[in-house]
């Protein structure tokens, strides 16, 4: 079962832990081979270690500040259902255009954020890596802040409101 989920619909979860950590990863049977420079293994294994985590609950994460391969993003409450999407959807379709690994862990305050890995760091000009990733996400969360607030300040247009008509017989 663990195999099945760590391998994804048509190996797509594979795939994408693959490109995010720069191994080879290949299943037999029930047994993971991962190849590669011994930094891209470790990576590779960690990121199959949160990923089956992510099954039981939360995953905490306490210090990133030795890792070179992630970027952190706090979203804001009103954003994390807009920015995840639905059972993930925004996150999966944002790791394929940008080839990483995301999801919500918690840090050592017990303070939930978005980690963002991949190998590869990206530019602010470019598609594709961490940075790509981060900026998306900044850009959801400027929609959806922004609209949040264009609605608290829009008068309210539902229904029709008092009639103007005069009442019948009065």
């Amino acid at each position: 079962d663990e195999v099945s989920y760590a391998l994804g619909k048509d190996g797509a979860t594979r795939k994408k832990l693959e490109l995010a950590s720069g191994a080879i990863l290949q299943y037999v049977g029930y047994m993971a081979f991962i190849a590669g420079s011994l930094k891209e293994r470790r990576r590779c294994r960690d990121f199959i270690t949160w990923l089956l985590q992510q099954r039981r609950g939360s995953v905490t994460i306490s210090d990133i500040s030795s890792r070179d391969d992630v970027a952190e993003v706090y979203i804001p409450a009103s954003c994390k259902g807009w920015v995840t999407g639905n059972r993930g959807s925004e996150l999966r379709r944002m790791e394929q255009m940008s080839g990483t690994y995301m999801f919500m862990a918690l840090d050592a305050r017990g303070e939930e954020r978005l980690l963002i890995f991949g190998v590869n760091a990206g530019n602010k000009r470019t598609d594709g890596g961490r940075t790509h990733a981060e900026r998306m996400v900044k850009e959801m969360i400027r929609e959806r802040l922004y609209d949040n607030d264009e609605d608290r300040r829009a008068p309210a247009a539902r229904g029709r409101g008092r009639s103007e008509s005069p009442g019948r017989g009065r």
